[in-house]
């Protein structure tokens, strides 16, 4: 079991440092046109395609694969605990979550290279083929953290329940869902606030795992 805490640890806290890099990158090198005509949107695509891939593929694609150690970690810690039942529900949320954080990567990932492929033949299909594929990114896992926020709350009740980690990690936690429920409402705020608190969310839970780990390791050599 405690090699469990100490993988589902440290993918806690790479989970943060996606997050983190994410927001350094669209705060600080995102420079997509928006307001420019298609063939300027375009061009800027063409020529960050590799860059923008790779960011894509961390934030979601290696996001879900990472974040599915982390689900079954906090399954196999609520394996003896009391909200059986609870939790059940909250990893079902969770393997929901992974499936779709990958698919909206794979979704762009793919669809960004058709239109480049199409941009230098068709521009007006390019432009509106890569309108679908922002649209169904956006929609499956960017737009709204409805279901990774359900799946933080739950967690946090079932850890709140059956005394698992801080309280106060816990008080977050549930702070963290319901943030994340909350971008439901186009806001772009909900959605700033839900991937800060989880960043903070995501670094104490690595450690408390973490930390747990080591307390176990303890004990059985002291034993």
């Amino acid at each position: 079991m405690k090699k469990i805490d100490y993988v589902s640890g440290f993918c806690a806290i790479f989970l943060a440092v996606i997050y983190i890099g994410a927001f350094i990158y669209f705060g600080g090198f995102w420079a997509y046109p928006h307001t420019a005509e298609a063939s300027v949107q375009l061009r800027y695509l063409s020529d960050n395609h590799l860059l923008i891939s790779a960011i894509y593929f961390c934030i979601y694609i290696l996001f879900g694969v990472v974040l599915s150690v982390l689900v079954l970690g906090l399954y196999e810690k609520h394996s003896i605990c009391k909200a059986r039942y609870l939790s059940k529900i909250a990893t079902l949320f969770g393997v929901l979550w992974v499936g779709l954080v990958i698919a909206s990567g794979m979704i762009f990932v793919i669809g960004l290279r058709s239109v480049i492929d199409l941009a230098p033949t068709n521009i007006e299909r390019a432009s509106e083929t890569w309108h679908i594929v922002t649209l169904l990114t956006e929609s499956l896992g960017g737009g709204n953290e409805l279901v990774g926020g359900i799946w933080v709350l739950l967690i946090s009740l079932c850890n709140l329940s059956s005394k698992i980690f801080s309280r106060w990690l816990n008080y977050i936690g549930l702070f963290v869902g319901a943030s994340g429920i909350a971008t439901v409402y186009p806001a772009d705020v909900f959605t700033e606030i839900f991937g800060i608190s989880q960043i903070v969310w995501f670094v104490w839970i690595g450690i408390s795992f973490i930390e747990y780990a080591k307390t176990n390791n303890q004990n059985q050599s002291d034993a």
